[in-house]
């Protein structure tokens, strides 16, 4: 039987493989503002936490199990475990854990969580190779443009069709900055993307499950892995990304060229990175915020007889779960973020753990909170009116969340995090010394200092 083989294509297109290649092989080190490289170590410093606090988690256990079973050579480290693996398996579990529990970065104009794939992959091929700080955060910086300009031409297309964003795009940032790290000229660093156009990784159905975050750790994985291919002679189309028939052109009906080639080398996508005060989806934050404020005002769940909440169409579409079963679905329900902020003030992981999940008054002051769409309010925003029993109401809005880039986390408010996320891995006295690591890592010659520090004694 015939098929219908037409396609609606840019047969026009920039050819942006090679351009990204040459950006990638050929921007000078350190080609970026004082500003651009602090938002890079707090970036590193960030991720870092978010992975040395899950290490224990479930998943990473069942990750390390898998791939024990390949016998893997122990060539890099296993962030919060005296576990050491093979590259690719590290940058896995390191992503995988730095996901888990949705306490990482977020580039808000397209929600791709960058430092996932491009660090996981990063630290782990540079540890291996005994590549300096400097090298780790020069591919950083340049992993995640890479990501986030591409993640920039199809969104809101791509992640609309069910993708998951942070995957798909990540397997083209970890490549990137791991062909800076091996110095792979523009020809195989240009291999290097189009390997990882063929790997995609991630659909929105898993979120609330392991394989959600197992997502930025399979695109470190395939990344590394490409970049490696390169490095020996393995080729791939050099048009991978905007053929016809191209990752970009398959996955995403839009694709807006000028977004990955305009002021390429000049403007920093890392410095529209945002950081999580709260550890769940970020359009739920506004919510939590908003609660967490109510509480600063006195006011308590026993008081509230209903909460009203007022949040654009994709906050229900992304977070409408109203009775989450435990913590991984609880992440994706703005009415347990609601709860939480009300109650604790807060919404760490802590508070998306399964008992405080289950709880009795959580349950019950979930089902208090009443959401309403309306799309006059931005997908950053939420209005919420607490009515208490006693028949007065008292009102917030939170026009910008903190952790938004017009209420950023400070540096101070980052390490109060990483501390949080680590203390009990690792021990304070021991996490001050890994901050101030991440804090110097620029600077520093290799990173088996650091490593060391990330390490349980």
């Amino acid at each position: 039987m015939a098929r219908n083989t037409q396609v609606t294509a840019d047969h026009n297109a920039p050819l942006v493989t090679q351009i990204l290649a040459q950006f990638v092989a050929k921007h000078p080190s350190r080609g970026w503002s004082d500003a651009v490289d602090h938002e890079a170590h707090r970036t590193f410093l960030n991720w870092l936490g978010c992975a040395v606090g899950a290490s224990g988690h479930e998943a990473a256990d069942a990750a390390l199990a898998a791939i024990a079973m390949l016998q893997p050579a122990q060539q890099a480290s296993v962030l919060g475990r005296k576990t050491q693996v093979d590259m690719a398996s590290a940058a896995l579990v390191n992503g995988i854990t730095s996901h888990t529990f949705d306490f990482d970065d977020t580039h808000l104009k397209t929600i791709i969580h960058p430092a996932g794939p491009v660090a996981s992959a990063v630290l782990a091929l540079a540890q291996h190779q005994k590549l300096s700080g400097r090298d780790i955060i020069d591919a950083l910086v340049i992993g995640i443009d890479v990501a986030c300009r591409v993640g920039n031409a199809m969104y809101p297309d791509h992640y609309d069709r069910g993708w998951h964003i942070t995957g798909s795009t990540g397997t083209l940032g970890a490549a990137a900055a791991c062909a800076r790290l091996l110095k792979l000229d523009v020809q195989k660093t240009a291999m290097a993307l189009g390997i990882a156009a063929s790997q995609p990784v991630g659909m929105r159905e898993q979120f609330g499950t392991m394989t959600k975050p197992f997502h930025p750790g399979g695109a470190a994985r395939a990344g590394l892995m490409s970049a490696l291919m390169a490095s020996q002679g393995f080729t791939a189309s050099p048009k991978a990304l905007e053929a016809p028939r191209g990752m970009m052109q398959t996955v995403s009906l839009k694709n807006d060229w000028s977004e990955i080639t305009g002021e390429l080398g000049q403007r920093f996508e890392i410095s529209f990175n945002s950081y999580k005060p709260f550890a769940c989806g970020i359009v739920i934050h506004p919510s939590i915020d908003a609660c967490a404020q109510l509480k600063a005002k006195g006011i308590t769940p026993e008081q509230v007889e209903r909460l009203e909440l007022r949040v654009h169409s994709l906050v229900l579409e992304l977070t409408g779960k109203k009775e989450p079963a435990d913590g991984l679905q609880a992440k994706f329900s703005v009415y347990h973020g609601c709860a939480s902020g009300l109650t604790f003030g807060r919404a760490a992981e802590e508070e998306f753990s399964d008992h405080i999940v289950t709880r009795e008054d959580m349950v019950a002051l979930r089902r208090k909170v009443v959401a309403t769409v309306d799309d006059s309010i931005d997908e950053a925003s939420a209005d919420v009116t607490a009515i208490l029993k006693d028949g007065s109401k008292v009102h917030v809005f939170v026009e910008h969340a903190i952790g938004s880039l017009q209420n950023p986390m400070t540096d101070a408010m980052l390490e109060a995090k990483f501390h949080g996320l680590s203390d009990n891995v690792l021990g304070k006295a021991q996490v001050d010394e890994l901050l101030k690591a991440c804090w110097g890592l620029g600077n520093s010659a290799n990173v088996d200092a650091l490593i060391k520090l990330a390490t349980p004694v």
